[in-house]
């Protein structure tokens, strides 16, 4: 259950901080190609509502692509303003649901909940210090699923990475050193801050 006591923390955080947005602000791209803060608000909301059964019968509803399957979603749980999609994710908040944990590991709601909200506040210019406990258990489920499934497998199996601000090493071969946050918007296939790798493992990502 620790694992959705953090779940839990990462939601109300964005929460409180999406409350505080302009609704010009909700409508600003976000890191996720093609959907507004907006949008990644409602995916959330749609990822909080996941059970097994509805995931599969949403699956099978979009043919079984899994992008149209994400759309279909944001379109279901995109309120028709700001503040009812917020209402929608306040409802969710606290839900212990997800889908089938022999296809996505409990630790991946850690990943979707980071990640998504660094999908929202880097593009508004907001920060938030997050539990170090949760960004390397969320880095540790990336590294052990597979790339085709969203992971970073490969990745550990390349180099080690090496958080600078936390107690947190995973991988084998050269070094790749960054702030854990950038390490893991690493392994989920996102741009990290500008120059904050090094290390002699860089050149191998």
């Amino acid at each position: 259950m620790e694992i959705w006591t953090l779940v839990h923390a990462e939601r109300h955080a964005l929460i409180d901080d999406l409350s505080t947005l302009t609704a010009a602000q909700w409508e600003v791209d976000s890191l996720s190609d093609g959907w507004s803060v907006h949008d990644v608000a409602a995916h959330l909301v749609d990822n909080a509502l996941a059970t097994p059964f509805g995931l599969v019968k949403a699956m099978a509803k979009a043919r079984f692509d899994f992008d149209r399957q994400n759309a279909n979603g944001v379109a279901a749980q995109r309120g028709s303003t700001p503040a009812a999609t917020l209402d929608r994710l306040h409802a969710v908040a606290d839900r212990t649901t997800g889908p089938p944990e022999k296809l996505a590991a409990l630790a991946s709601r850690l990943v979707e909940e980071i990640a998504h909200g660094e999908d929202i506040r880097r593009p508004l210019g907001l920060t938030r210090a997050y539990p170090p406990e949760a960004v390397g258990a969320a880095i540790d489920y990336q590294l052990s699923a597979p790339d085709k499934f969203g992971g970073a497998k490969s990745i550990g199996e390349r180099v080690r990475l090496v958080a600078t601000d936390t107690d947190f090493t995973a991988g084998q071969g050269p070094e790749v050193r960054a702030p854990a946050l950038e390490l893991l918007m690493l392994t989920t296939g996102r741009q990290p801050r500008e120059g904050s790798l090094d290390g002699p493992g860089v050149d191998l990502l």
